[in-house]
């Protein structure tokens, strides 16, 4: 999609040249043109014009002689010569004797003429076209200084625009915004029937997962012009320059239609109206004009509004109702098989090899956006660049998931004989206590090489494939092996370090949701006592119980989180030779793979 810039220019860019032009002209013209002309003559001249009487006043300098003719209508001026009866031919001829024949312009009238009836004229023809403006385009006199213009960018047709097939991972949302394409292209199948499309369409879903992109993609299927602006574009300083730049966006839409306007981030100008004292009169004057728009007396023929939010719950009902946006179509994280064509969409832009396992490489990035995906690929052919091959491995795509998860390498982090030990540990306890439960995910990859997000180790599991639901006995499996880390550092040394941190948390997490979201909890059976906001954007958790009921959910939380720590130790304890081994093995090597770890396991 190319970007079509518009010619035209604010009416401030015109006065700022106006003004740079007056002040050349006062600098460089006007003093010019104030100075009296006075011509150069011999002074022969001057001598036949005091012969014949011809002079009306003189003035005698030391290095020039300045005079006017009998009609006092030209000044002329000639050098000095060695004349000593030049003062008494002078005063024969009637001439008159005069201190400053040239007179310097007054400074009262130097600066009227200079400067104020200049920028008189120059304000006086600007109001004049503020209101012809304003009169034609019917708006306020702040449109001239593009306060209340809208700052849309306008794409049409190229020949390099993004198409559906340029978008992998979503068929649904795809297939959802395939009827649009068809409508632009065949209206009268559906106005036959009586059928119209939805005025607007809001595209919901997490940061990265190609919101954007799909609108660009139905505007490149389409081939109409497509508008494009952020909903903080919209927010000014000052009440009613938001609603303004809506009613542009919608005058200039309706001019090019059939058309798209694509709204990123309507939530900035799309929240609840709450009523309260003290709001922000100028966001809810934009939402109010938006709707006006979106839902006039006046049809918007061929105008068809998309917009993406992370934040649907926020959005206000009136915005939402049918007429106004009617479809939500959900752009979600994608499946293996879609993670799997988005890794081959962006591998098309660089040089592969032809035999990259993209099923594995997308196992292996479970739960990643589309964004994330191709920052795996970019990262994968930078790693290719830096070890001077003309094309990326399966390697480089491995170790670039581990770059986005866990970060770089820390090559000058270098732990002691004894952190290192305890660290093999810890990641082996981890391996192993899920190797031997039950629905548990297959270690794909252990290492305990420190990286820069912080982690000094870690374990990689890797599902063989989609994973929607989970059970009782698979939760509370997973917070076995999130504390089964300690577990290897208290049952080898009986002590305990900070590296289980984040392991703490997760557990804590996970036992938390069990019982206040999951209902998996005999003494609060069905009850939700948690509820969850922004679940695109991580998910903010709010109690709504007494604090009585807190006190029991954390006493809940706690024997959950103890008894599969519990549980992970007896597991380690049961199996130590298998822990001792398997660490020994990843002390010496650092990292090693699945397979190698379930040789070690199953060897007698």
């Amino acid at each position: 999609m190319n970007e079509v810039k518009s010619p035209k220019k604010p009416l401030i860019y015109y006065y700022a040249i106006a003004l740079i032009i007056l002040m050349l002209l006062n600098i460089f013209v006007m003093p010019q043109l104030m100075k009296p002309h006075v011509s150069e003559v011999d002074y022969g001249t001057f001598i036949s014009m005091t012969e014949s009487s011809d002079i009306g006043y003189v003035q005698v300098q030391d290095n020039q002689i300045i005079f006017t003719d009998k009609n006092e209508e030209n000044i002329y001026k000639t050098g000095v010569m060695d004349d000593p009866g030049l003062t008494e031919r002078l005063y024969n001829s009637g001439a008159k004797f005069s201190q400053e024949i040239v007179q310097e312009a007054s400074p009262i009238a130097a600066l009227f003429f200079s400067w104020i009836l200049p920028t008189l004229i120059f304000i006086g023809i600007g109001q004049l076209i503020s209101r012809r403006i304003t009169n034609k385009m019917g708006g306020s006199n702040s449109m001239m200084f593009g306060m209340g213009k809208s700052k849309a960018k306008i794409y049409v047709r190229s020949t390099s625009g993004i198409k559906f097939s340029d978008v992998a991972g979503e068929d649904e949302a795809k297939e959802n915004l395939s009827e649009i394409v068809d409508y632009l292209h065949n209206p009268e199948k559906y106005s036959s029937i009586g059928a119209s499309m939805p005025k607007g369409i809001l595209l919901v879903g997490p940061p990265g997962t190609g919101k954007t992109m799909l609108a660009k993609a139905v505007a490149g299927e389409s081939n109409v012009p497509f508008f494009s602006i952020s909903g903080s574009e919209f927010v000014e300083m000052f009440v009613g320059m938001g609603a303004s730049k809506v009613r542009d966006l919608f005058s200039q839409a309706k001019e090019k239609a059939p058309c798209i306007v694509f709204i990123d981030e309507i939530d900035a100008i799309g929240k609840k109206r709450d009523g309260q004292p003290g709001g922000n009169d100028e966001r809810e004057q934009t939402l109010n004009q938006l709707l006006t728009e979106m839902d006039g007396f006046e049809e918007n023929t061929g105008v068809i509004i998309l917009a993406a939010t992370n934040r649907p719950e926020s959005l206000d009902p009136a915005l939402l109702r049918p007429g106004r946006f009617d479809r939500r179509v959900p752009v979600e994280l994608p499946d293996l098989k879609g993670r799997a064509e988005i890794l081959k969409v962006h591998a098309r832009k660089i040089k592969t090899d032809p035999n990259i396992d993209y099923s594995t490489i997308a196992r292996m990035a479970s739960g990643a956006s589309g964004a994330e995906l191709a920052n795996i690929v970019n990262e994968a052919a930078l790693r290719a660049v830096r070890s001077g091959r003309n094309s990326v491995t399966q390697a480089d795509m491995e170790e670039s998931i581990e770059v986005v998860i866990a970060g770089y390498q820390k090559k000058n982090a270098i732990l002691s004989d004894r952190e290192k030990r305890i660290v093999a540990y810890h990641e082996t306890g981890h391996a192993l206590a899920a190797a031997l439960q039950t629905h548990s995910a297959p270690v794909q990859k252990i290492t305990i090489i420190p990286r820069t997000s912080g982690a000094l180790g870690y374990t990689m599991q890797i599902d063989e494939g989609n994973h929607y639901l989970m059970s009782k006995e698979e939760l509370e499996n997973k917070i076995a092996t999130y504390t089964a880390g300690r577990a290897a550092e208290e049952v080898v040394f009986g002590s305990v370090t900070t590296g289980a941190s984040n392991d703490i948390e997760q557990a804590t997490k996970l036992a938390r949701a069990m019982i206040a979201r999951y209902g998996m909890s005999e003494d609060f059976d069905m009850v939700a006592m948690e509820s969850v906001t922004n679940q695109y954007l991580g998910g903010d958790n709010s109690l709504a119980c007494s604090p009585e009921t807190q006190a029991k959910i954390d006493a809940a939380v706690v024997d959950i989180v103890k008894t599969q720590h519990q549980k992970a130790r007896k597991l380690l304890e049961a199996n130590r030779e298998k822990l001792d081994a398997l660490t020994l093995y990843l002390y010496e090597k650092e990292t090693i793979t699945g397979d190698e770890f379930m040789q070690i396991l199953n060897k007698e």
